[in-house]
């Protein structure tokens, strides 16, 4: 790896500028996602966050709580909660295996398998919106996820 070289004033000022900061247009970007998500999942009662483990439960149902963690990056502190309210609203139950009482099952219930198809429309509204094709989402999604993992393993 080349060494970096020292910063002269101009060019450090102009990297603080906000509007230069790829952090703040992940952060914005993010922020617009939840807006154009927001009415679609109103209409079915998730929160994005909550949204977001049915997509994991959707791919495979009955799945360690851990699992659901490492897979969206949270930790039990976040997800336990929103677990809760998910199971209040009667869309997934959780369950101590029975194998290791330390580990709690999430599984969806027939509500939370009869979401799916409503979730999707959510979805579909944020392809509509972007204004990409099929194949430039992919594209812009895959680097994204290098670039996470790319960060992800600077800090390790």
């Amino acid at each position: 790896m080349a060494k970096p070289q020292p910063l002269d004033l101009a060019t450090l000022e102009d990297g603080l500028k906000l509007d230069r900061q790829l952090c703040f247009a992940a952060y914005s970007l993010s922020q617009a996602f939840n807006r154009v998500y927001k009415p679609g999942l109103d209409q079915v009662g998730l929160t994005y966050p909550q949204y977001l483990v049915l997509l994991v439960l959707w791919e495979q149902d009955d799945q360690m709580m851990k699992h659901i963690g490492e897979r969206l990056h949270l930790d039990s502190g976040t997800l336990t909660p929103l677990l809760k309210r998910l199971e209040a609203a009667g869309i997934v139950r959780r369950q101590r295996d029975p194998e290791d009482e330390r580990q709690v099952r999430i599984i969806l219930t027939p509500k939370g398998h009869s979401l799916k198809e409503q979730a999707a429309k959510a979805r579909h509204n944020v392809v509509c919106a972007s204004g990409r094709s099929a194949q430039e989402i992919q594209a812009l999604r895959d680097e994204l996820i290098r670039l996470r993992d790319s960060l992800n393993s600077f800090l390790e």
